[in-house]
């Protein structure tokens, strides 16, 4: 049995809907079912193969009762508040979820695990799924970042996931907990909440909404399908070495306008605009992100090369397939778009643009 907190996200619902798909051991999900949470992917999934708990990773005796009850070999932690913007207006739910979560998880693992025979200490794991953002800003010519570059976390969402990690890596080497830590780069793919910005850039142009651009536009990201970043999870699962971090990223490093009109271009092959213009006619630029980092870019060459590891899904190959399933996935997007924070969230954008 493998628990996964925050497993009706967007990682961790591809995560979830991978295992199901390739693998026979059950799982146990907890997640708060918060905004960007839904339990629709999980709708295709065997139910005979996994339980669903709604839940705060907070709730210490909930945590206890799931441990005790299912007995896992490992728990996986996708659950976090992960937007920047959201941590910035308002860091209190960063701070309860990303912090106070993960050492309510980590203590409630920690006392279970004592209660193990050797045999299950020996195979249990702790596996904390964490970002890049935790290491901070790159200048361009900077090499990427490694697992041996300092954090420098430079707004309220990466630092409460850099004090994350820092509380699991000293609960290795403090109390010996076997865990895993994993630093990945930008992930797009299904079921993304569209805050972000190519989920965000799809539907408002599917709208022909503003497609709003922070700045110049020439912020870079580092690229990584879903579908890969669940996979490097697996592998760090199986077959890493305890007490170590793994980066993860796919080599696609891409500034955030040429990501935006690259989007616009497929659209307008695939799903030309009724108004029988260029989406990228919709591109707006708005007032920076406060504290906007410029650049990150990952070195995942320890994973690829100690645990053979590499993406399969280019950024050209990713980003079709992306937008294809937005176009695919109709109802999924119309009841996203029916929830009223969403509806907040594009309102904001609107706001600022006017603003701008």
């Amino acid at each position: 049995m493998i628990f996964i907190t925050g497993g009706s996200g967007f990682i961790g619902s591809n995560f979830v809907l991978d295992w199901l798909a390739a693998e026979n051991e059950p799982i146990i999900i907890l997640d708060k079912l918060t905004y960007a949470g839904s339990v629709n992917p999980l709708d295709t999934a065997t139910h005979s193969h996994y339980h669903f708990e709604k839940g705060d990773i907070n709730d210490q005796a909930l945590v206890k009762r799931l441990f005790e009850q299912y007995k896992p070999r490992a728990i996986l932690n996708f659950a976090a508040e992960s937007h920047v913007d959201r941590s910035i207006h308002n860091p209190n739910h960063f701070i309860h979820t990303n912090i106070n979560g993960t050492f309510c998880l980590l203590e409630t693992a920690r006392q279970y695990w004592l209660t193990l025979n050797t045999a299950e200490k020996t195979e249990f794991r702790f596996l904390q799924i964490s970002t890049d953002e935790v290491y901070g800003s790159l200048k361009p010519h900077d090499a990427p970042f490694n697992e041996s570059t300092a954090y420098a976390p430079n707004n309220p969402y990466s630092a409460s996931k850099a004090a994350a990690d820092h509380l699991v890596r000293s609960y290795h080497h403090t109390y010996g907990l076997p865990t895993f830590i994993t630093n990945c780069s930008n992930n797009y793919g299904p079921y993304q909440f569209p805050e972000k910005l190519i989920p965000l850039t799809i539907l408002n142009a599917l709208e022909n909404k503003p497609l709003p651009i922070y700045g110049d536009g020439l912020q870079i990201r580092d690229w990584l399908y879903v579908s890969d970043h669940c996979a490097a999870i697996k592998t760090v699962l199986a077959n890493g070495k305890i007490g170590e971090t793994y980066n993860i990223g796919a080599h696609n490093e891409k500034t955030n306008i040429d990501i935006v009109k690259t989007i616009c271009e497929i659209l307008d092959n695939i799903h030309p605009s009724p108004l029988q213009t260029s989406y990228t006619s919709l591109i707006t630029h708005i007032n920076d992100r406060p504290g906007h980092d410029r650049r990150y870019a990952i070195d995942a060459k320890k994973i690829e090369q100690e645990l053979q590891w590499k993406p399969q899904v280019n950024f050209a190959t990713g980003i079709q397939k992306t937008i294809q399933w937005y176009l695919n996935n109709l109802p999924w997007i119309e009841d996203i778009k029916s929830r009223d924070v969403y509806k907040q969230w594009l309102t904001t954008h609107y706001v600022q643009m006017e603003k701008s």
